[in-house]
């Protein structure tokens, strides 16, 4: 206990470097992020990693300093003293002729707030102070390239000026783009409008390099805006620019805000229908969106709760998770004002509502927000409730990002070929019940109870010891008798039992309680090996994680014995590697969210601690500056896969442990 104190203390004092920075990110497509430790060191990038071009400048007395971007080489960077990660904000500082610079990037990131938090909208703060006692002038600029709203640099883009509440409020949008016009994975969003509102100062639209210059050489943005468009956003590059005109910073320090505002005008189709945020419901138009919605609680208030559950090293993964999961979904009303929310499988296939996705991902919501949960799940719930979903359990997903118009993977609606109907069937049944477990609507529960129980019965008859079948976690191939997966179909089984009990089914409730807890004793029977568990009934000498027991100790089911938890954990914490506990013995990769499942089987703290250590000095040291991965090796630290996803989510599950 003292050793992981001594390491929280350390890390508290040493500075941190996520591997990417969230700047401008909300949802799959308005996701912006500094890949670098520096601000000036390279071009802001989209997810997926194309440049996605923003540059910040200030004067001080008349000479020019970079605080973003490679832009105009001329000017010489700040000096950047400060990085902070929150979970509603950015906040860099730095330093130049005497003057320190505050800069803060504030999101959309009230989670207990669903219609804000699906407004696309960043405002970026500015403080400047003296730091020699001196009276100094300071002018400070922020630019967008048309890069934010084009999928391909040679699309064209076109500009205009709009006011709002008595500001000038620059535009930019694809002059061709249509809206929900195709699906994919590596894709930029290419309609809609970007929006770039500064509290006074001067605006303007051109080339960007003349543009820059102009802010270096005179401090100002005043003259004519360049008309000639619409054009490639690779012409001269151009961008929607704001400068704040002086400022005087000495015994006070001055300030100023931009506001960036993404206008998606319809979001998601959904069955054929297109759908708007969900923050758009009543508004009085899309400018709505440039107002930040101040949320009625502090947000970064949360950063302490994590603190104090896991150490300062579990604090700074939980605020990326925060940011990066929530980004990685769209929230949106239906045309009858019910609230959905669709994940997108980034860096993979690009898969919309995945279940396997949307599992890990729920303990984040199960922690801070039931409803959005329940927001995942309706969808999924509509869809397997159609007679055109014909199959005895739970789809894998509902199409392909942005259109949810029916499942696309595997087999889809026309076979059972490459299906997951373990592993999805346990995960509703689960996560259905995990909902009801945090005081949530049993209602809306027992509306889609058919469906449960049709999953329930296929896990009785085909979870406890699973055929060849697809999971999850086939990165070492496909594999039958998966004692993992049938955990989780023992654990889906009793999580039906558990909901029966909460909706008044006592007798039906024990029926399941029984069935559930003969699958345990078998399964305790059939996973043994010597002093751990096998990662195949089969496959004697073997080994994997079993991240799914979890929820027996989060829900207080009773269904593995003491024994098994304490001899699997005593087995991990000999097999660790540098960056963290290999997902099973066939290779040395391992997922972020099942680890830190896994470290929650542990009775101790000591052994919790033992566990995410190598984690916590991942994040800080894998060389792959991107978004964080889920799927890493634990020797060199190296992405492996996926980046940017919402199953970072599963990082939350030590909130759910029986305090």
């Amino acid at each position: 206990m003292l050793a992981a104190l001594a390491a929280t203390i350390v890390m508290q004092q040493s500075p941190h470097r996520p591997p990417a920075v969230p700047l401008f990110v909300h949802d799959p497509y308005v996701s912006v992020w500094s890949f670098t430790d520096r601000l000036t060191d390279d071009w802001p990038k989209h997810w997926t990693g194309k440049n996605h071009g923003m540059a910040g400048m200030l004067r001080v007395d008349g000479v020019a300093y970079r605080w973003m971007s490679p832009a105009d080489r001329t000017s010489p960077p700040a000096e950047q003293t400060l990085l902070q990660v929150l979970p509603s904000r950015t906040v860099y500082s730095f330093k130049a002729a005497g003057v320190s610079l505050k800069v803060e990037f504030v999101g959309q990131a009230d989670v207990r707030d669903p219609a804000a938090l699906s407004r696309t909208t960043t405002q970026v703060d500015f403080q400047a102070e003296s730091l020699d006692g001196q009276d100094h002038q300071v002018e400070l600029y922020l630019d967008c390239s048309g890069e934010l709203v084009v999928d391909v640099p040679s699309q064209p883009v076109s500009w205009s000026r709009v006011r709002s509440n008595g500001r000038d409020v620059l535009a930019m949008w694809h002059s061709a783009g249509k809206p929900l016009d195709r699906t994919g994975d590596d894709h930029r969003i290419d309609w809609g409008r970007l929006y770039l509102a500064g509290s006074g100062g001067t605006t303007i639209f051109g080339r960007s390099q003349e543009v820059r210059r102009r802010f270096a050489t005179t401090g100002s943005l005043s003259g004519d805006d360049d008309t000639r468009h619409p054009r490639p956003a690779s012409d001269g590059w151009p961008v929607m620019a704001w400068a704040s005109g002086p400022l005087m910073v000495g015994k006070e320090p001055a300030s100023a805000s931009t506001t960036l505002y993404y206008d998606d005008d319809k979001a998601i189709e959904y069955f054929g229908r297109p759908l708007e945020a969900a923050w758009r419901s009543g508004s009085s138009g899309p400018q709505e969106g440039l107002v930040l919605s101040k949320p009625a609680w502090d947000v970064d208030s949360l950063a302490d709760e994590w603190r104090r559950v896991g150490g300062e090293g579990y604090a700074r993964l939980a605020t990326l998770a925060y940011r990066q999961a929530l980004a990685a979904h769209k929230i949106v009303r239906d045309i009858d004002g019910t609230l959905l929310m669709f994940s997108k499988e980034n860096f993979s296939n690009g898969c919309i509502g995945t279940v396997d996705v949307m599992y890990p991902a729920s303990p984040l919501f199960l922690a801070c927000n039931p409803e959005l949960l329940r927001a995942n799940m309706e969808p999924v719930l509509q869809y397997a409730s159609m007679p055109r979903w014909k199959w005895p359990f739970a789809p894998h997903d509902l199409g392909q990002y942005p259109k949810a118009n029916g499942q696309v993977y595997g087999g889809g609606e026309r076979s059972e070929d490459d299906q997951m109907p373990v592993e999805e069937s346990g995960n509703m049944l689960i996560m259905a019940a995990a909902y009801l477990h945090q005081g949530g609507d049993q209602v809306w529960v027992k509306k889609y109870w058919p469906l449960y129980t049709r999953w329930a019965e296929y896990l009785a008859e085909h979870g406890v010891e699973p055929g060849h079948q697809l999971c999850t976690d086939d990165f070492g191939g496909h594999l039958a008798n998966n004692a993992n997966l049938s955990v989780k179909a023992i654990v889906g089984m009793a999580c039906y039992a558990r909901m029966c009990e909460k909706l008044g089914l006592s007798d039906e409730g024990k029926r399941w309680s029984v069935r559930a807890k003969e699958g345990a004793e078998r399964w305790m029977k059939l996973a043994e090996d010597d002093g751990h568990t096998r990662l195949a009934f089969d496959r004697p000498g073997t080994w994997s994680q079993k991240y799914n027991l979890v929820w027996d100790k989060v829900l207080g089911l009773g269904l593995f014995s003491q024994a098994v938890y304490e001899r699997e954990v005593a087995w991990y914490l000999g097999r660790q590697n540098l960056y963290g506990l290999p997902l099973d013995n066939r290779a040395d990769y391992t997922k972020l969210d099942w680890v830190v499942w896994t470290a929650c089987l542990a009775s101790r703290r000591e052994d919790f601690d033992a566990i995410m250590a190598p984690v916590y000095r991942w994040v800080e040291e894998t060389p792959d500056r991107v978004p964080l991965t889920d799927w890493y090796d634990t020797k060199t630290g190296r992405c492996v896969g996926f980046r940017a996803r919402s199953v970072v989510g599963g990082v939350f599950m030590p909130l759910l442990l029986p305090r």
